[in-house]
């Protein structure tokens, strides 16, 4: 297989040694499309309206993906972003220059092509040639049955054979978009502004994850890239912007598989004078909002579930359903050997899991999330967990935090925000205290700038993370990260 896709290199850099002998630019600059795929069709079905056979001359671009020679016909099919469609070139309607292009043109150039559109006898929508261009030279031929490529491997490494081969992912491209869009229309109606903030910061603080390190020559300094957007937005609250959001990249040190990758996008907010039950409200018109502008229906697939995003969704106390599934009262079992014991009793493998915050996260993990299919809020966590979110009125081991899950992930967590200083210094301080007792731990770390900020007065607060990733796999049905971000994290081969 390797000699023979060396051939075909081969012979592919002879045609385009010949190509420069002969003065044509294998890679020019200056080929403008008047109509893609759909437009042709589309002309198309008017002239024939008309009773016409054939349109006006219309220019027309794509990568050749078939070459058929039949007698004195030659048969092209190009394809662009939105579809296929046939050449055709008579022999007695080009010129020699054009024949003696053709020869040269191989399955997978880039090609312009001039001439009308019509119907041929057997009924397939065509562009005559009337002259053709090549726009760019292919010198590695596609993957062999390249419109059927199915080898994982190459489709993530190699992405851009994967756009060629397969509509879908394309089409997966394009509805990612389609979502995004909508979730900003939404946020817009909602009075949100939509800011940016660092990337690179000098605390990875924000969320219990394990950061990427980097180091700044000019500054001499050491950063990190964010695990979250979230310290940054509350001071924007601070300075005043009530209802503010953020679309962008996190960055995650963590381990691969179908629902996580080590970046990821989301989309936080936060809006002053709003709590936890607000921001419930919010999360379900949000979805409900995109579901149904995207898909046309509140009720869409996902593997074998059809899942409903009419609101409102069912809310769950974390705690009662816990003792319900589990048997364990984590009001009672509120120390970690005894947490340990229990989750062990009921065969949760609890090894890898030091801290009492870390058990709890393994044991709602597994024996809360699968079943979580519909969308669905656990509601009200403990204090431990939970080292950014308001306490609860009722109960001060609780803190006003949602979880949302669909199809058994999560898909977002929100809290009233905790603008006490005082009380969010001496959580900062147990976390840094725990991160250093279990240091293969994820815990939260001491942003004293945002300490800073925060005693400059924050109003009451609620806000959210949504992971955008996981909206476009629930939405597009897909079972894989991989299938919606287009170039994921692969390990070395």
């Amino acid at each position: 297989m390797e000699s023979e896709i060396n051939e075909i290199i081969k012979s592919r850099l002879k045609k385009l040694e010949i190509l420069h002998e002969r003065g044509i630019d294998p890679y020019p600059t200056d080929f403008k499309p008047t109509h893609n795929t759909k437009a042709c069709l589309d002309l198309l079905n008017d002239i024939e309206k008309k009773g016409l056979e054939q349109s006006e001359v219309i220019y027309s671009a794509g990568r050749i993906t078939a070459i058929r020679k039949m007698g004195k016909a030659i048969f092209l099919d190009i394809l662009d972003e939105l579809g296929k469609i046939q050449l055709l070139a008579r022999d007695n309607s080009i010129d020699d220059n054009t024949k003696e292009l053709i020869e040269l043109l191989d399955i997978g150039d880039w090609a312009g092509v001039i001439g009308p559109v019509f119907r041929t006898r057997r009924n397939e929508p065509t562009i005559q040639v009337n002259s053709i261009k090549l726009l760019s030279k292919s010198l590695k031929p596609l993957p062999e049955k390249w419109h059927g490529l199915k080898n994982v491997e190459t489709r993530y490494r190699q992405r851009y054979l994967d756009l060629i081969a397969n509509t879908n992912i394309r089409e997966i491209v394009k509805q990612r978009d389609n979502i995004i869009f909508e979730l900003r229309k939404f946020m817009k109606e909602e009075g949100f502004t939509e800011v940016d903030t660092p990337i690179l910061v000098p605390i990875p603080a924000g969320g219990m994850a394990h950061p990427f390190k980097t180091y700044h020559n000019a500054l001499d300094r050491e950063l990190f890239l964010r695990i979250a957007t979230e310290l940054y937005l509350k001071r924007m609250v601070v300075g005043g912007i009530e209802k503010v959001y953020e679309i962008g990249r996190l960055f995650r040190n963590e381990g691969i598989d179908s629902n996580h990758n080590p970046e990821f996008t989301t989309m936080e907010s936060y809006e002053a004078y709003a709590d936890y039950n607000d921001v419930m409200k919010m999360v379900e018109n949000l979805f409900e909002q995109i579901v149904f502008n995207v898909k046309g229906t509140y009720e869409i697939q996902y593997g074998e579930n059809k899942l409903n995003f009419k609101p409102p969704w069912k809310r769950l106390d974390l705690r009662k359903t816990l003792i319900e599934k589990s048997g364990i009262d984590f009001n009672i079992c509120n120390d970690v050997e005894i947490l340990k014991n229990e989750m062990s009793k009921i065969g949760i493998d609890v090894r890898n899991q030091l801290s009492w915050a870390g058990l709890m996260d393994k044991l709602i993990s597994e024996k809360l999330e699968p079943d979580l299919i519909q969308p669905t809020f656990l509601i009200d966590y403990p204090l431990e967990m939970s080292p950014l979110a308001k306490l609860s009125k009722e109960n001060s081991n609780i803190v006003e935090r949602f979880e949302g899950f669909i199809a058994g992930m999560e898909i977002c967590n929100a809290f009233t925000e905790l603008n006490d200083p005082l009380d969010q210094r001496k959580r900062f301080e147990n976390q840094e205290k725990m991160r250093e007792e279990f240091p293969e731990e994820e815990r939260d770390r001491l942003d004293e700038d945002f300490l800073v900020a925060l005693e400059h007065g924050m109003p009451p607060t609620g806000g959210v993370g949504i992971g955008i990733d996981r909206m476009v796999m629930l939405i597009l049905n897909q079972s894989s990260i991989r299938e919606v971000i287009s170039f994921p994290q692969l390990r070395t081969i």
